[in-house]
């Protein structure tokens, strides 16, 4: 009953399509090798990014630095994570996104988690379970007149 509560609970009313498992191992992987998503696709080039820097609603930007460009887009890294000691410089004050992270939309659009991550992603629906309501659905008719 619990299972189905919380299956419910995610889907409908959070509009969930993972559960987030596992918890932060301190690691930093999350904090090298960054790619970032801004309205629907992640940043491209140096020109984007410098553009999205200049608008206060994204005061994180200013603490990330282009490491690398690869197929996906821009590389970053976090201005605040201490190397040496594998920390954040400013973990009190670190911003939304290194508190939620990671989210379910890094996710979703096909970013990986760092193997070191003690985080994981499992479907609220299993295949399966997608295919059966799938599969009791009445066929559309698709004759044409």
């Amino acid at each position: 009953m619990f299972k189905n509560l919380k299956k419910f609970f995610y889907l409908k009313i959070l509009k969930k399509r993972y559960f987030r498992l596992g918890k932060c191992v301190c690691c930093g992987c999350c904090c090298e090798n960054i790619y970032i998503r801004h309205k629907n696709k992640v940043i491209q080039t140096q020109e984007e990014f410098d553009e999205i820097k200049k608008s206060d609603d994204y005061s994180f930007y200013k603490h990330i630095t282009v490491v690398d460009k690869d197929d996906f887009g821009l590389v970053f890294e976090c201005n605040k994570f201490d190397k040496e000691k594998r920390l954040c410089t400013d973990h009190k004050n670190r911003p939304s996104i290194c508190v939620n992270y990671p989210s379910e939309e890094i996710f979703s659009f096909g970013a990986q988690l760092q193997d070191c991550c003690g985080y994981s992603f499992e479907p609220v629906e299993k295949f399966d379970e997608v295919f059966k309501k799938i599969s009791k659905r009445k066929p559309k008719n698709f004759d044409t007149v």
